[in-house]
């Protein structure tokens, strides 16, 4: 089977990011600050079949977001129709559209990254050092 990818590259890139998630790389501060703080992570590829510039993945990303917000809009209600869905089946194409969003921005992560150098994982450093700050987690 010819694939387009090392096994072991994914296998060391799942490894890495459990370690980020598990504190092992977000320092002291991070390390026993997150005993009852629940982490969900995803790995999305890198769609290595288009050429996103920062433009074109923030409009997508607008233009998936406005679908999940339509279908969620939709299943309440809230634009006048009776919803013919099942709350099951509504329930699932919510969770579709929202890994399209979850695609996109990962998308932007990767245009940022490439394009402008942008540290992501120091990005996300600050950014749980500023949910800590608000109060949205234990810190």
């Amino acid at each position: 089977m010819n694939r387009p990818y090392k096994v072991s590259n994914i296998f060391r890139t799942r490894n890495k990011l459990h370690e980020i998630i598990n504190g092992k790389e977000l320092g002291e501060l991070f390390v026993d600050k997150f005993v009852d703080t629940e982490f969900k992570s995803i790995s999305l590829p890198r769609l290595n079949n288009l050429k996103p510039n920062i433009e074109s993945t923030a409009l997508k990303l607008m233009e998936e977001a406005g679908e999940l917000a339509q279908l969620i809009g939709k299943f309440r209600g809230l634009n006048g129709e009776n919803c013919k869905m099942e709350e099951k089946q509504a329930i699932d194409r919510i969770a579709e559209e929202l890994l399209d969003v979850a695609q996109v921005a990962i998308s932007m992560m990767f245009v940022l990254e490439e394009s402008y150098s942008i540290d992501i994982q120091g990005k996300v450093q600050s950014h749980i050092e500023k949910l800590i700050r608000k109060g949205y987690i234990k810190g």
